[in-house]
């Protein structure tokens, strides 16, 4: 008999199974009954904690974005930062960006949502590790905290994931050092 499971574990296996029959069949194709089956309980357990699919979809959304966060590099330059969490975005996350943008259209449509609500950095946990990121650049003088925007702090990672959605294809290397030397960094020096 299998090990019966209670609170966070269980939670998070119901999310697992959640973005799993997500990512397999699509929003448009997603329902409450194929998680169950997916994560062998009961619907009872999954509607006392997600009444509706659209309140589930988000859940195992950001309960998976919160999941595959990486990192923050420190290796004692901005740049070189800025640089090594975009290499290991490009060389894991093209298929999560991916399957993100493609499977959520109908998601998005239904519910008068935008991908942005759902990559809230809050809500994700982003803000905090690009904080600490953009916190030491400051400590260090190489930037101007006053230029440090919300909009110019994501602004390398929206241009990577506009050039992966674009290509559906990692990007290349050069490509990446552009987009952080002749985009981001003026604009922050």
């Amino acid at each position: 008999m299998p090990e019966r499971r209670r609170g966070a574990a269980l939670e998070k296996a119901l999310l697992d199974a959640a973005w799993e029959e997500l990512t397999d069949t699509g929003y448009a194709r997603f329902t409450m009954d194929a998680v169950v089956k997916r994560a062998g309980t009961s619907p009872p357990v999954l509607y006392r904690r997600w009444s509706n699919r659209d309140d589930l979809v988000r859940a195992a959304i950001v309960h998976t974005l919160k999941e595959s966060r990486l990192d923050v590099p420190d290796t004692g330059s901005l740049r070189e930062d800025i640089l090594t969490l975009m290499r290991e975005i490009n060389s894991t996350r093209v298929q999560f960006i991916t399957i993100m943008s493609m499977h959520l259209a109908a998601y998005h449509q239904e519910t008068g949502t935008s991908p942005g609500d759902l990559r809230d950095p809050l809500v994700t946990g982003r803000a905090e590790a690009l904080d600490v990121l953009f916190g030491r650049a400051v400590d260090r003088g190489e930037i101007n905290p006053e230029l440090l925007t919300e909009r110019i702090k994501s602004l390398p990672f929206d241009l990577l994931r506009h050039e992966i959605l674009t290509t559906f294809a990692p990007v290349p290397d050069d490509a990446l050092e552009e987009i952080v030397d002749t985009v981001f960094l003026p604009l922050v020096r």
